[in-house]
């Protein structure tokens, strides 16, 4: 097996019973509740969590970092963005199984557990908060663009052997931009590091050797990249962009 250090996220029942009624959100979200049913079997260094808007692939992720210690708003391993947010109720509920590996992180020294969650939706407020801080990065990304300071962000923190998790990073990425993305996880899975990264963009969930989790109403499954339902949609509108567009604008 490969290198690993969660290779299995399950739902403790009675956290979850505790935090949120079992019909509420987001509970009551297919993927979530498949979750929380069967688990998440984690096969690869890195994985991508793909679907539509509100399908639930961001709250696992953002529930994920929580049960590893992260801030569920972005940060890395060790402190906290904002100390007295209380978790999100799946982020109460989650349970992370651990490889060898991953357990002697947990259990050491607080100053050897390596991780960061990069989330898009946070992410400008959190990078201007903590550019020059000690342990991040020295370059202030406010005078950067956004994609830049995406691209300063992960290649000052992930360098190592750690769980680094992200939420759309593509968002604010050019195409070139989201290569050497490619190129950056492929190169963590080589050295010890695990990813797990919510995503829309087909050409991310192409790393070589990812294993790809598909969220929507029928719950999660694993999917072969050119079996997804967005890769068939970017194929199709590339292609023949009139296809779609007649049915959002008129067009004959």
């Amino acid at each position: 097996m490969r290198h690993l250090l969660v290779e299995r996220v399950t739902v403790d029942a009675r956290r979850r019973i505790a935090s949120s009624a079992a019909d509420a959100w987001p509970f009551n979200v297919p993927a979530v509740r498949a979750l929380a049913e069967g688990g998440l079997a984690l096969t690869a260094p890195v994985t991508f969590l793909v679907g539509e808007n509100g399908s639930g692939k961001s709250t696992v992720v953002e529930a994920i970092a929580e049960g590893f210690g992260l801030d569920a708003r972005g940060g890395r391993a060790g402190r906290k963005y904002v100390n007295d947010r209380p978790k999100t109720p799946l982020g109460e509920a989650i349970r992370l199984d651990y490889t060898l590996a991953g357990s002697r992180m947990q259990t050491g020294p607080r100053s050897k557990k390596r991780g960061f969650f990069l989330r898009a939706e946070t992410a400008f407020g959190l990078l201007g908060f903590v550019s020059g801080m000690h342990g991040y990065w020295e370059d202030d990304v406010t005078e950067m663009s956004h994609g830049e300071g995406f691209l300063t962000v992960l290649e000052s923190m992930f360098t190592q052997p750690g769980l680094f998790l992200m939420d759309e990073p593509e968002a604010a990425l050019s195409f070139s931009s989201c290569l050497r993305l490619v190129g950056l996880m492929h190169q963590l899975g080589e050295i010890g590091a695990q990813v797990i990264c919510a995503t829309h963009s087909p050409l991310l969930a192409a790393t070589p050797g990812a294993q790809i989790i598909q969220l929507d109403q029928d719950g999660m499954q694993t999917a072969k990249w050119a079996d997804l339902e967005l890769v068939d949609h970017w194929r199709r509108y590339l292609s023949d962009p009139s296809a779609y567009l007649r049915h959002v604008i008129g067009t004959p």
